[in-house]
C-alpha cells in the first residue's frame, strides 16, 4: 500500500511538473506575442495616421520584430498544445517545418520592410506588405497557425 501511495504521489508530482512547464511556455509565447502586437499596433497607427509618424520608433519596433520573432520556434514544444488560454492551432505541430518557415519569412520581411521605410510615404506602401505577407503568414482565419490578426489583436488588448 505504501508503495502505491508513494508511486501515486511521484506520478502526481511528475504530471504537475510537466503541466507547469506547459503553462510556462504558453505564458512565454503569449507575452512575446503581446510585445510584438504592441509594437505592431503603434506601427499600424502611424501607417493609418492615428499615431504621429516617428521614424526612430518605427525602426525600433521593426528591429524588435526581427529580434523577437525567431524565439517563437522554441516556444511550441509538444506539451504546450493546450491550456493556458492558448490560441495556437494544431497545425503548428502537424506542420512544424511550415510553421518554422513562416516565422523565418516574417523575420526576413520585417528586415526588408525596415530597410525600405525611410519616411511616412514609404511606410504607407511598405507596412501593408509586412502585414499581408508576414503577419498573415500565421494569422490566417481559415488555414493559419493562429486566429486571424484582427481576432488576435482584440484578445491581446489589456
Amino acid at each position: 500500500m505504501i508503495r502505491f501511495v508513494s508511486g501515486a504521489a511521484l506520478l502526481a508530482v511528475g504530471v504537475t511538473a510537466v503541466y507547469a512547464q506547459n503553462l510556462d511556455v504558453i505564458k512565454q509565447r503569449r507575452q512575446l506575442m503581446q510585445s510584438i502586437a504592441s509594437a505592431g499596433g503603434v506601427n499600424f497607427g502611424m501607417m493609418k495616421g492615428s499615431v504621429p509618424f516617428d521614424l526612430a520608433k518605427l525602426q525600433s519596433n521593426l528591429k524588435s520584430f526581427q529580434d523577437e520573432i525567431p524565439k517563437f520556434k522554441a516556444l511550441f514544444p509538444d506539451d504546450s498544445k493546450t491550456g493556458g488560454d492558448t490560441d495556437a492551432r494544431p497545425k503548428i505541430w502537424q506542420s512544424k517545418t511550415e510553421f518554422d518557415a513562416a516565422v523565418d519569412r516574417f523575420g526576413a520581411i520585417a528586415k526588408a520592410t525596415a530597410a525600405a521605410i525611410t519616411d511616412e510615404a514609404s511606410l504607407k506602401v511598405q507596412y501593408p506588405k509586412l502585414i499581408s505577407e508576414g503577419c498573415n503568414g500565421c494569422h490566417n482565419a481559415t488555414n493559419g497557425f493562429a486566429p486571424s490578426l484582427g481576432d488576435s489583436f482584440k484578445k491581446a488588448k489589456p
